[in-house]
């Protein structure tokens, strides 16, 4: 496409993807009724039952299903993890530096997609997002939550890489990216049995298991492979930067239906993060834009 064209159908693939991804916080954080490794294990053993149907489809390389299977387990699972050690709206805020993690690392594992000054400012701009957000207004890290601050920045940095390296596996059908989450689903509770014990199943109310079907259809199932098309066929980078949408979306989420308590500072990390989205996603003008924008 032209360097003067935003749109383009990977562009609507990442706009749907962005819907879907912003309920995870919300849905995610009114389950408290099984540990996070137990809830990782099974919403994406659902997600990947949901591609069953189409097992004819399961065709792709072993270093594509290994990557796979260990993204989507260890993101989550850290994702999870975050929730339970920081304040979720706070979590999730710098979980959404996955995006600024595209971006940057876009340049390092793909060829002929440089790293621009568009793209150093739109990275400042996410961190300074970030570091509001893990302070309390005298620029002092939040010793208590500073776990949870951890975890969802190792769920952001995996997201992020696993987001990139995806171009560079072999091809395979989309629904593939669901089929993986079948075996990751397995691990995950086998690994709750083993550190755990029993699984309690039998504990978990009817609205709990509302929410985990949910989950499973929709941010950890049908936006899997949005997402997938999406970085099939667009540029990571811009891609990457339209993604910071997502917290925007999300906060609203969580603060109408959770309850979160939105401050000023919360604000203003919103607004730096989501900043720097845009300064991402500029393109020039010159030909020499079709290498920055499909």
């Amino acid at each position: 496409m032209s360097g003067c064209s935003w749109w383009d159908r990977s562009t609507g693939f990442a706009l749907l993807t962005i819907v879907l991804w912003a309920s995870l916080a919300a849905l995610t954080s009114r389950i408290v009724s099984v540990s996070p490794l137990v809830l990782v294990g099974l919403v994406l053993f659902f997600c990947g039952a949901g591609a069953l149907p189409f097992w004819r489809q399961w065709r792709a390389s072993p270093l594509t299903w290994l990557i796979t299977i260990t993204a989507l387990l260890f993101y989550h699972l850290l994702l999870f993890m975050s929730f339970r050690h920081a304040p979720v709206l706070e979590a999730n805020l710098i979980n959404y530096l996955w995006p600024l993690c595209i971006i940057l690392f876009t340049p390092l594992l793909l060829p002929n997609h440089p790293l621009h000054l568009r793209h150093i400012l739109a990275g400042i701009c996410g961190l300074a997002g970030s570091m509001l957000v893990m302070v309390d207004g005298e620029l002092q890290l939040q010793q208590a939550y500073l776990p949870g601050y951890l975890l969802a920045l190792g769920a952001a940095i995996i997201w992020g890489a696993y987001s990139v390296l995806s171009r560079r596996l072999p091809p395979a059908p989309a629904v593939v990216t669901a089929a993986a989450c079948l075996p990751a689903g397995v691990l995950a509770l086998l690994l709750a049995r083993l550190l755990e014990g029993p699984l309690p199943l039998a504990q978990i109310p009817a609205s709990d298991w509302s929410l985990i079907i949910g989950l499973a259809l929709g941010p950890m199932g049908a936006a899997f492979v949005t997402w997938y098309l999406a970085l099939r066929d667009g540029d990571p980078r811009r891609i990457g930067a339209l993604a910071y949408l997502t917290p925007l979306l999300s906060t609203l989420l969580l603060v109408t239906l959770n309850g979160e308590e939105l401050t000023s500072r919360h604000l203003l990390a919103g607004a730096l993060i989501m900043g720097g989205a845009l300064i991402g996603m500029q393109s020039k003008k010159a030909p020499s834009a079709i290498s920055t924008a499909r």
